[in-house]
């Protein structure tokens, strides 16, 4: 690997752990707001991300974005983007604000599987032996916590499908994070 290349995969290692490490402390910060509620934390999120992504396109001077996005089909999949993110989002504060945490993680455990089976029957892409080996091992480690918690993990089974669905209709839309995110 060149010195460049190092350089950048540190510090995408370092983005890395630095943006999990964050998330992981999201659920510590969430009964703090408990006495506002969940939609009026959700609505506060949806406002100053926008807020935020708004001027980020100011002083970024993206010019032009609103062509690119300003198509039915495209604003119909960020409509639907939006509701899944609010749904996710607004499950995930109700959750955590009522003690069911360790189901919240177990949702964002099986997204990545969820996520993995849309790509393949979806978007029809394809997996090697070793990566069907392992998304099997992950899910049949998902039976066993979901087996052990001893009821259907309703939660986590929201935030995983409305999380992989999310993921699904940003990977169609192939628009910039930015952009998308202002939309949504």
């Amino acid at each position: 690997m060149r010195t460049d290349e190092q350089g950048r995969y540190r510090h995408g290692i370092g983005y890395g752990l630095g943006a999990y490490g964050l998330w992981g402390l999201v659920p510590l910060y969430w009964p703090l707001l408990a006495d506002a509620g969940p939609l009026e934390i959700l609505a506060h999120r949806i406002v100053w991300s926008l807020v935020l992504a708004g001027l980020l396109l100011l002083v970024l001077r993206k010019r032009g974005w609103w062509r690119t996005i300003a198509r039915p089909r495209t604003l119909g999949l960020l409509t639907l983007a939006a509701a899944l993110i609010a749904v996710n989002w607004g499950v995930y504060i109700a959750a955590v604000n009522s003690g069911h945490v360790v189901e919240a993680a177990l949702g964002y455990y099986i997204n990545p599987i969820l996520s993995v089976l849309l790509g393949v029957l979806v978007l029809h892409e394809r997996l090697a032996i070793g990566q069907w080996i392992a998304v099997g091992l992950a899910g049949l480690a998902v039976i066993v916590l979901a087996a052990d918690y001893g009821r259907p993990p309703w939660i986590a089974l929201v935030l995983a499908a409305s999380f992989a669905t999310y993921g699904l209709l940003k990977k169609q839309v192939n628009s910039g994070a930015l952009e998308t995110l202002t939309v949504e």
